[in-house]
């Protein structure tokens, strides 16, 4: 099971882009506080609704999975581990953020 519940600020204004297959594809980074600091957590939703746009030091919740990605850059292959999210919701919307826990516990009961 990969299940990720993530509450945190952005760092910077949402950017979208289209791939080359025709998807859309949002990146996210958002800081995010620990036990031990905080942290800065890379979130990439692939194909969200048109209206998802967010500015920067936006407080968002994100609903979605941890995924390790390869890729080659100059020869020399890299990964990077991101946050694939199923859902991003504004924390100021209590109903929104509401149902992507509810969600986040149907799949952790699922299994």
């Amino acid at each position: 099971m990969n299940v990720v519940v993530l509450r945190g600020t952005l760092l910077r204004a949402s950017e979208r882009r289209l791939l080359t297959s025709g998807s859309v594809l949002l990146q996210l980074d958002l800081s995010t506080p620990t036990p031990a600091g905080v942290a800065t957590v890379p979130v990439v939703w692939f194909d969200p609704p048109v209206s998802a746009e967010f500015d920067l030091g936006v407080e968002v919740a994100v609903l979605g999975e941890v995924r390790r990605r390869f890729f080659r850059v100059g020869g020399v292959t890299q990964s990077r581990t991101e946050v694939i999210a199923t859902s991003v919701v504004r924390c100021s919307n209590r109903r929104a953020v509401t149902r992507i826990l509810a969600a986040a516990v149907e799949a952790c009961s699922a299994v």
